[in-house]
């Protein structure tokens, strides 16, 4: 039979019929968005395990039970079961099937109507309650804890050494007389980095105001030129110093990824600032900018998650924030509950998380499989 062909109940074909397939069934496939039907069934008894005769067989689907069957898929025979996923259904109609055993001389089984079944998206996949599970989870550790730190309770937060130098830094460039140079990253404002960056540089804005350090942020991208100049202007308002605040603080150079360094290494050379900050997302550039930092006496912090940068960085820097620590650094300097009682909330869920791999690790060690099959993600 040929795909699109009709099938209606008294057809018949000559030669040996096949036995029918074994233990049809239809269903909507469970767990989906919908627009989808299962088929399955156990293979006819002349099929390999028999005489060997059936050489396909054939699905046909029709919106009636007795007329209009279509062939929608033909399957190769020589399986113990089947399953075929009708996706070219729509969603809330009834649909009905048949399923026959054919030969190779065209001869065919009885058929017999399947259905009706009709398929429809679910609320929910019941095969991922687990992650329900460590939603709730890491949710309420959050909530728990952004509740504790806004009732004044002392949140402990590991000593970050590229963090507590940033007033040392900044007071280092006072005393010398020379500006601090802050660089947020080569990347737009849609990067994560970039705008823990800009977070970062309001903390340096604060002390620089304070202290009335000059401040130099050279900047690749101009909506990060705008936030920059925003962070900084409020950093020197909320510090009692406009008058100090100049637009010229933020530049913008270039969008062109050695253009900018070398532009940013023209500044360094001229200002030879005392203090640079390296904060954000870099690349091939970041050597050649920690090394001009570095040839000019700077006491240079970093910060990024580009592990492919991050062993330039340790290398001629003197303080460098890996990965998450260059996240966390707001909440660090910021003392905001809301941010420390996220960052406390997911410092406990990846604690349990640690803690479910080592139990998992011992559990399958005994031959105990339980933990595994529960937080398997289908």
């Amino acid at each position: 039979m040929t795909a699109g062909a009709s099938f209606g109940v008294g057809t018949s074909s000559s030669g040996i019929r096949p036995g029918p397939p074994v233990n049809p069934s239809v269903l909507d496939r469970p767990n989906d968005a919908g627009c989808a039907i299962e088929i399955t069934w156990e293979a006819s008894f002349d099929d390999s395990r028999g005489r060997g005769i059936v050489n396909s067989y054939s699905i046909f689907r029709s919106l009636e039970a007795v007329s209009g069957f279509a062939n929608v898929a033909t399957i190769n025979s020589g399986r113990e079961r089947y399953l075929y996923v009708d996706e070219k259904v729509e969603d809330d109609k009834r649909y009905f099937y048949k399923i026959v055993a054919e030969t190779g001389s065209g001869a065919f089984s009885d058929p017999s109507v399947i259905g009706p079944v009709i398929s429809s998206a679910q609320w929910f996949h019941t095969d991922r309650y687990n992650m329900l599970f460590a939603l709730i989870i890491v949710s309420a550790s959050v909530l728990i804890f952004i509740s504790m730190a806004r009732k004044g309770k002392e949140l402990y937060i590991r000593p970050i050494a590229g963090l507590q130098a940033v007033d040392e830094a900044v007071g280092r460039a006072t005393e010398m007389g020379r500006p601090v140079l802050y660089i947020p990253g080569i990347l737009d404002m849609d990067d994560v980095q970039t705008i823990a960056g800009v977070a970062i540089l309001g903390r340096v804005a604060r002390k620089t105001a304070e202290y009335e350090t000059p401040l130099s942020v050279p900047v690749s991208r101009s909506v990060v030129m705008s936030a920059a100049q925003e962070t900084v202007k409020e950093a020197y308002w909320d510090m009692g110093k406009p008058d100090a605040y100049h637009p010229e603080m933020v530049r913008y150079l270039t969008d062109d990824q050695f253009g900018y360094a070398a532009g940013v290494d023209g500044i360094m050379l001229r200002e030879k600032p005392a203090t640079v900050f390296f904060m954000g997302a870099f690349y091939a550039e970041s050597l050649i900018l920690a090394e001009t930092g570095h040839s000019i006496g700077a006491i240079q912090i970093a910060g990024t998650a580009m592990t492919s940068q991050l062993p330039f960085f340790v290398t001629a820097c003197d303080y460098t924030l890996i990965g998450e620590e260059l996240f966390a650094a707001g909440a660090y300097l910021t003392d905001d509950p809301r941010l420390l009682g996220s960052l406390k909330g997911q410092d406990v869920a990846k604690g349990l998380a640690i803690a479910f791999i080592f139990i998992g690790i011992i559990l399958e060690s005994f031959g105990v499989h339980w933990l595994t099959d529960f937080l398997k993600v289908n």
